[in-house]
């Protein structure tokens, strides 16, 4: 017999199972919605508003005054309007699931508009800003190797944080130049992978003494790159490497792992590659993701703009 859903707490929980056991979604990903729903339960649950039991919380109690004296909360605490909005939009995706499941009649934020989100350009290196990062600068040791290895697959391949942590050895085709990347929502993808970055990952390894003797991963399903205890590595500890190795670099710009993987994005399409062949490589979902970096290369829009067009430098032309 099924049991009926009736407060927020509840709610949340079921909604947790469904992302995770039937959507399928990452942990990252499902630990971001409930991280959201999580914030909007903790506001009122400390609130007295009518209609409402504090203990409670029923659900078909909740309306859009509700939700609106939430908003208000949000812009009180300062929030960025992008994190307001994801806010909502996760909130959203809840209260639609609660309708298909019969749970609510109503979705409470229908009419409740999200905030405009500022359009920000991805931050990105320029080409010489990424030479001078992978400069000769990396100690001959197995950390030294490991931090050039990451850096040249970020650059190398345009893959995120997180997908670089969970590259197991198998996942790397050496004779094929190829890797193997589980991204979001587990979706697999094959991505192109440069030799000057095969070679440096090669080093590693070897550096790190897992490699056979006919050059291959000794252990094809261990972890790709390692931190303590020959453990996968860390997300954060890969953050600090890329802080350590800009500062060695003498740029002071402060960049996360991301700005690799929007400078990777940025200088495909100013050489000339095409949005639906980076949208793959990427792994974005709609190509309005990856549209966003037409907008960052308009030096190139520029360039082309000055060599094409007659007047683009102030001369005159005959009528």
């Amino acid at each position: 017999m099924m049991v009926k859903i009736s407060t927020l707490e509840d709610a949340i929980k079921s909604f947790g199972f469904h992302l995770e056991m039937e959507r399928n979604l990452s942990p990252q990903t499902c630990r971001a919605y409930l991280s959201d729903l999580r914030d909007f339960s903790g506001f009122m649950e400390g609130q007295h508003l009518d209609g409402i039991s504090r203990e409670k919380k029923d659900l078909e109690d909740f309306d859009q005054l509700h939700l609106r004296i939430y908003l208000a909360n949000l812009y009180k605490r300062r929030l960025q309007k992008a994190s307001i909005a994801r806010k909502l939009a996760a909130m959203n995706t809840f209260f639609r699931y609660l309708i298909r499941e019969g749970i609510i009649g109503v979705n409470p934020l229908a009419g409740v508009s999200a905030p405009r989100k500022d359009l920000l350009m991805p931050r990105h290196l320029s080409v010489d800003e990424v030479f001078d990062l992978l400069g000769d600068r990396f100690a001959d040791d197995v950390k030294g190797m490991r931090a050039r290895a990451i850096l040249e697959i970020f650059y190398s391949t345009g893959i995120r944080l997180s997908e670089l942590t969970a590259l197991n050895r198998e996942d790397v085709d050496f004779e094929q130049a190829l890797i193997r990347v589980c991204g979001k929502g587990r979706k697999e993808r094959i991505v192109p992978v440069g030799i000057p970055a095969l070679k440096a990952l090669k080093d590693y390894l070897e550096k790190r003494g897992s490699l056979k003797e006919d050059g291959g991963p000794d252990d094809r399903k261990g972890p790709l790159i390692t931190g303590r205890n020959n453990e996968r590595i860390n997300p954060r500890t890969v953050e600090r490497i890329v802080d350590k190795y800009m500062r060695m670099s003498g740029n002071q710009k402060k960049i996360s792992p991301h700005a690799l993987r929007h400078s990777f994005a940025t200088h495909l399409l100013d050489a000339g590659a095409d949005l639906r062949s980076i949208q793959e490589m990427l792994g974005h979902e709609s190509l309005s993701t990856t549209q966003r970096y037409t907008s960052v290369s308009v030096g190139r829009l520029m360039e082309i703009y000055d060599k094409s067009h007659p007047k683009a430098r102030g001369g005159s032309s005959q009528a």
